[in-house]
């Protein structure tokens, strides 16, 4: 567990920047499974989104999309679930969690709007809105992953509202720079286990949504195309073969009505158990 004085050694702006609005400090969890006899020469990183409770910032939610804001550390809950799963069946593959860890409010010395941010990877990033602040926590952990030389990154979050209007509960939004044959076996074990993807593009035309006058970036692309990105936002911090899956609808059903019951569905879990248990088969 690195605590908030090793993040700011390490210039993880990101998460600083979302916790300067709390009391509690933040953090960032590494969690590893490498039995003797694992197959991959490189690990596969799981990077999950760990916004303990978000009021979106100064930024501010309404109260009605704030009632369920518990849940926005789904994805931090996905991949320790999932490197449960994999230990405990003792999966013969290197495994790493990287879970940033804090909640967002507007007290104290809390991030503003116009606000410029130093990443863990030196870009320096535009708040242009603190409700946005998911993608800063995981854009630092996604750069400290580079440090393990990955086979592969999966990050999973409860990202955007964007994402959520797309597909509703009934599905999550995926895309990534990975090989195309690699998505193909994520989404493939999505429909294997009823936790279904869907591939958003991720051309570089979106990247002009995110083009600042006084920075390297900005956090938000716009009224449009906002799961997307949101992903595109990401890809700057990463340098390595990367899934990026959005499950802002599937994550939690405040009313429930079908096997996933009411409250935390656990999505994600499964879909990511399934398909390492293929990768170490193949």
């Amino acid at each position: 567990v690195y605590d908030k004085q090793w993040l700011v050694d390490q210039c993880m702006g990101g998460i600083l920047a979302i916790n300067k609005g709390s009391i509690d400090p933040p953090f960032l969890c590494q969690l590893e499974w490498k039995p003797i006899n694992s197959t991959n020469e490189k690990p596969i990183v799981l990077v999950g989104k760990g916004v303990m409770y978000d009021t979106g910032g100064l930024s501010l939610k309404t109260s009605a999309y704030m009632e369920t804001m518990k849940a926005d550390m789904c994805g931090a809950a996905t991949v320790v679930g999932a490197l449960n799963a994999i230990a405990k069946n003792k999966i013969p593959l290197h495994v790493i969690a990287l879970v940033p860890i804090t909640d967002n409010r507007p007290c104290n010395n809390a991030c503003a709007p116009g606000d410029i941010v130093k990443m863990h990877n030196g870009l320096y990033v535009e708040v242009l809105n603190t409700d946005a602040e998911g993608r800063m926590l995981l854009a630092d952990a996604l750069s400290f992953a580079k440090t393990f030389d990955p086979f592969l990154v999966v990050d999973i979050a409860t990202l955007t509202g964007s994402a959520n209007a797309a597909v509703g509960e009934h599905a999550a939004v995926t895309m990534g720079t990975a090989d195309e044959h690699l998505i193909n076996e994520l989404i493939n074990c999505s429909m294997n286990v009823h936790e279904r993807l869907v591939q958003f593009p991720i051309w570089d035309d979106y990247a002009d949504h995110l083009k600042s006058e006084i920075a390297d970036l900005k956090n938000v692309g716009g009224p449009l195309a906002g799961a997307i990105t949101a992903g595109k936002f990401l890809e700057n911090f990463t340098s390595y073969p990367w899934i990026h899956i959005d499950m802002a609808g599937s994550a939690y059903h405040p009313k429930g009505g079908d096997y996933r019951g009411k409250g935390a569905t656990g999505f994600g879990v499964r879909l990511l158990y399934s398909f390492l248990i293929n990768f170490a088969n193949n």
